[in-house]
């Protein structure tokens, strides 16, 4: 009988594990909470863990996990739900498509949707972006899937590397990453996969055509009830500049221990989203005659929607603890340090099967990010960089086991056969060009 080394056999273990995840949420459509506890347990079973030790790891997993991210997501949610309910979003998009003009309008819906995809949730900006895409398409006369691939390529990218979002947020404490670089490098690596994935790619897909339903066909919020540009950018976008300025801030020079403190107190991203929330309160909110109760009952809509995903990273984490008191981490690490594959394009791959396998990009995002957590030690690449590169793999290879494509094919009225033509293949370039300027910016950063 072949003797395997200690090394394969954890591999072959974690392989099951996953398998049967895999199995569970995408062939048996179980609740994913539910998935990862139950493969939690097979892989502690296998790993011959203490039977006393397994419910411990698994308790453990989910509360060190959602404990540090759920007062950060809830003040997300609610900051998004306030962008949107007050108007802001609509307006940063007509801002952007009057200064752009008509010529360039594919640039400025695809700057729209990354910069109303930076605080608003995937789903909510989404459904709140859709009616602006055929109020443009009226008045244009261009092909609606022309105008809506840019929109959603922003808005995925948005999605997939950008803090707070749950899926980057969640990773960067698994990778000992800094949340205010990871949104940094995020923006310098986003950007430019945006423009390809999103006005580039728009220009092959404009002679497919839309044929919406008239339900999703919806008024537009007249412009005397919107607030003014100013407010609206520089609320939505206030996460990421104080994000940004406290991170720059903490590598001036000359500061005293009291200052650094001071610095690292605000830049946390609880803070910096509690602020944010008060500030677009203030601003969106009371500011715009906007009752405080209408606000408030906005923002428990805003956390019921947040509550399925927070069940996923839960279950994220009872697994990935699993892996670390069951000792895969350092039989993994060795193992994954003597493939011959760099270690970003190993997680940007892992993420990408699993986005294949399961659909979700959440999920996808952070099952890989556990995979690759003692990879990340031993190899000694950016940690910041290696969120990125699961963040574009988690994009990758969106097909028909995806919510995210049947809300594009059904919004817009489209075949399968042109939806995979549009709506994969431009998640395919995000997930591919978000690569590849990771790859390239880790060669001007090392």
């Amino acid at each position: 009988m072949l003797a395997l080394s200690p090394e394969t056999t954890t591999l072959v273990i974690v392989l099951a594990a996953v398998l049967s995840l895999i199995v569970m949420i995408a062939w048996a459509k179980v609740q994913p909470l539910l998935a990862f506890v139950v493969a939690s347990i097979l892989a502690a079973l296998l790993l011959q863990m203490p039977l006393d030790k397994v419910t411990h790891s698994i308790e453990k997993g989910i509360g060190d996990m959602v404990g540090s991210l759920a007062v950060l997501l809830a003040f997300g949610a609610i900051f998004g739900k306030i962008v949107a309910d007050s108007g802001a979003a609509k307006k940063i998009s007509k801002v952007l498509i009057g200064l752009f003009g008509d010529r360039r309008i594919a640039l400025a819906l695809c700057l729209t949707g990354f910069i109303v995809g930076i605080p608003l949730f995937y789903n909510v900006g989404f459904v709140l972006l859709v009616p602006l895409i055929f109020s443009v398409a009226r008045q244009s006369a261009r092909s609606i899937v022309f105008l809506a691939v840019p929109v959603m390529a922003g808005l995925s990218i948005a999605h997939g590397f950008l803090p707070p979002h749950p899926s980057p947020a969640a990773i960067v404490p698994m990778f000992s990453a800094n949340m205010g670089l990871t949104l940094i490098y995020g923006l310098i690596v986003g950007i430019p996969t945006a423009l390809i994935a999103g006005p580039v790619f728009a220009l092959s897909v404009r002679h497919i055509v839309a044929n919406p339903p008239a339900l999703f066909v919806t008024d537009e919020i007249p412009d005397d009830q919107l607030p003014s540009a100013a407010n609206s950018f520089l609320t939505a976008l206030l996460p990421v500049l104080l994000l940004t300025g406290f991170t720059l801030l903490g590598y001036a020079s000359g500061l005293d221990a009291q200052a650094k403190l001071l610095i690292c107190f605000l830049g946390n991203p609880m803070i910096v989203m509690l602020v944010s929330v008060l500030v677009a309160v203030l601003t969106l909110g009371i500011g715009q005659k906007i009752p405080l109760a209408n606000l408030m009952t906005g923002s428990g809509s805003a956390l019921r929607e947040i509550a399925p995903i927070l069940l996923i990273i839960a279950g994220a984490g009872a697994l990935k603890q699993i892996f670390v008191d069951g000792g895969v981490n350092d039989q993994l690490g060795i193992l994954l340090k003597s493939l011959p594959v760099p270690p970003l394009v190993l997680g940007w791959l892992i993420a990408g099967v699993i986005r294949l396998s399961l659909g979700s990009a959440t999920v996808a995002g952070l099952t890989a990010a556990g995979l690759v957590t003692p990879l990340v030690k031993v190899s000694g690449v950016d940690p910041n960089l290696m969120v990125l590169a699961v963040g574009a793999g988690s994009l990758m290879f969106s097909h028909v086991n995806d919510s995210g494509f049947w809300m594009f094919k059904e919004y817009f009225g489209l075949s399968v056969k042109d939806t995979l033509r549009s709506w994969t293949l431009m998640e395919g370039l995000v997930g591919i060009f978000g690569l590849i300027f990771v790859l390239l910016l880790n060669l001007l950063i090392s």
